[in-house]
């Protein structure tokens, strides 16, 4: 059996900052430490920060007063900051660079009087996070069709954002049809979107045509792991997202003389060596193991001046 290896893969800056965010201020500050939400969507890791003392809350509300909570790499709301500070809770901010950017974007545009439209998953954490600075002004559109049904004032000034963990090619169908029905439209810059998920995809479509069967290591909260398995099985490839190598049915190698496998931007490189050791299980050891030639991403972003 061949495998090969999507390139790249795995973790983006923005998880790895986030990751290492709640791991330094354990070391420094000592468990607990709070985190609202998980950390980044992927079960392998919120365990393993569990193990070291991080404890995971859905509210401000049920951290003790005077702790240290960590908002997630997905952003929060000001409601969510006001909420932490009513409690009287210490704060770190994990959120990824490229979301608060979005953030910004949205009251900048909010003050300015514009209609927001947010290009995106409904229940999404970023979803809900971003919404939440300017919720009065603010539309969520997941397809095309829910564009038909947006109304605006004839007069109106209107901006589009993107959820980030979408791709240029998640969007573009949406895009479009704002860009129809509201030609004045202020439409996303495309640095809004995260090179690590179109970069991912790109390596996916890659090696499509080398491949039987795709598989995807990540978790099915993950966003932009499930659209890394739609990609393959759009192009006519089976596929199949997995958390753990133990995911793997043998039933799907019955005719696969070469898998792909990637992974989704919150999911570590052990798992991926992990559902390698488990094809060469399952292939009697008879396996070739080859990576996509890639140009390494060169993106890391820095951790918050109070870990530094």
């Amino acid at each position: 059996m061949r495998i090969l290896l999507a390139n790249p893969r795995g973790f983006c800056a923005g998880v790895d900052r986030a990751i290492e965010i709640v791991e330094a201020a354990l070391r420094r500050f000592g468990p607990p430490i709070y985190v609202r939400h998980e950390i980044v969507h992927n079960r392998h890791v919120v365990e393993g920060l569990r193990a070291k003392g991080a404890v995971f809350v859905d509210d401000p509300s049920e951290v003790p007063a005077g702790s240290l909570l960590v908002f997630s790499a997905h952003g929060v709301s000001p409601a969510v900051r006001e909420a932490a500070a009513r409690q009287g809770l210490r704060t770190l901010d994990a959120t990824c660079p490229l979301v608060t950017k979005v953030h910004v974007e949205a009251r900048r545009f909010a003050e300015s009087g514009h209609e927001i439209v947010l290009v995106g998953h409904a229940g999404h954490v970023e979803v809900e996070g971003t919404m939440g600075h300017a919720p009065e002004r603010m539309r969520l559109v997941e397809n095309g069709a829910d564009v038909d049904h947006l109304a605006f004032r004839a007069d109106a000034r209107i901006a589009v954002l993107t959820q980030t963990t979408l791709s240029v090619d998640d969007t573009r169908e949406v895009i479009d049809a704002l860009r129809r029905r509201f030609p004045h439209a202020q439409l996303p810059r495309k640095d809004d979107i995260c090179y690590a998920t179109q970069n991912r995809q790109n390596a996916v479509k890659a090696l499509v045509g080398e491949v039987d069967l795709v598989l995807v290591v990540g978790a099915p909260e993950s966003s932009n792991s499930n659209r890394l398995v739609e990609i393959a099985r759009k192009a006519g490839v089976p596929a199949h997202l997995v958390q753990t190598a133990g995911d793997i049915e043998p039933a799907w190698l019955a005719t696969a003389r070469a898998v792909g496998v990637t992974a989704g931007a919150s999911a570590p490189e052990s798992l991926v060596e992990a559902v390698i050791a488990r094809l060469a299980e399952l292939a009697g050891g008879e396996v070739r193991v080859e990576a996509q030639a890639a140009e390494p991403e060169g993106v890391v972003f820095q951790l918050p001046p109070e870990l530094r």
